[in-house]
């Protein structure tokens, strides 16, 4: 007879600001629900999979992963500081496409799947599809797809005024 599974809250993590507000989401379920937190880092080898399968960029494939899994250690660290999230957790990089590698791990039925979802104009949405809407399409599981914080605007017009020179109000920051 074998023991059963305890439930999960698996977030894909990315270091990007609309990750960390689905990590903390996801956080908050797995603190409500009891379930385990799942924290998952895709990452992919630059130049894609095929080109890195020789002897001779074994070294350079190992690095890469290297530094998938500090990059996922830094996320929850911004995250959660020292204290952590307050609830078991488990942190995974997995190699392959962020929709896919997400898909992967979240393959029980009980399982909460945690992604962020981000407003996308139609050019980025060209150059690379979006994960939310993959993992709300394939996913055999729940999906919560987490609204981007309303920080994520104001920082994304900081930056664009910052990139093209123009001058900010800095009366609007006082609001």
């Amino acid at each position: 007879m074998s023991m059963p599974q305890k439930r999960r809250v698996v977030v894909g993590v990315s270091g990007s600001l609309g990750s960390v507000t689905a990590l903390h989401r996801a956080a908050d379920e797995s603190h409500r629900t009891g379930a385990t937190l799942w924290a998952v880092l895709a990452w992919e080898p630059p130049g894609g999979d095929l080109g890195h399968r020789g002897p001779a960029c074994r070294p350079l494939f190992a690095e890469c992963r290297r530094r998938a899994g500090e990059r996922l250690l830094e996320t929850i660290d911004d995250a959660f500081g020292i204290a952590g999230p307050g609830v078991a957790m488990e942190g995974l990089v997995v190699l392959g496409t962020p929709g896919p590698a997400l898909l992967s791990v979240a393959d029980r039925p009980d399982d909460l799947l945690v992604v962020g979802a981000g407003t996308r104009g139609w050019f980025r949405r060209a150059l690379r599809p979006s994960t939310a809407r993959y993992c709300l399409a394939h996913a055999s599981c729940a999906v919560l797809a987490v609204p981007p914080s309303p920080l994520q605007d104001e920082l994304t017009t900081v930056h664009w005024r910052n990139t093209w020179r123009m001058p900010v109000d800095l009366r609007e920051l006082a609001d």
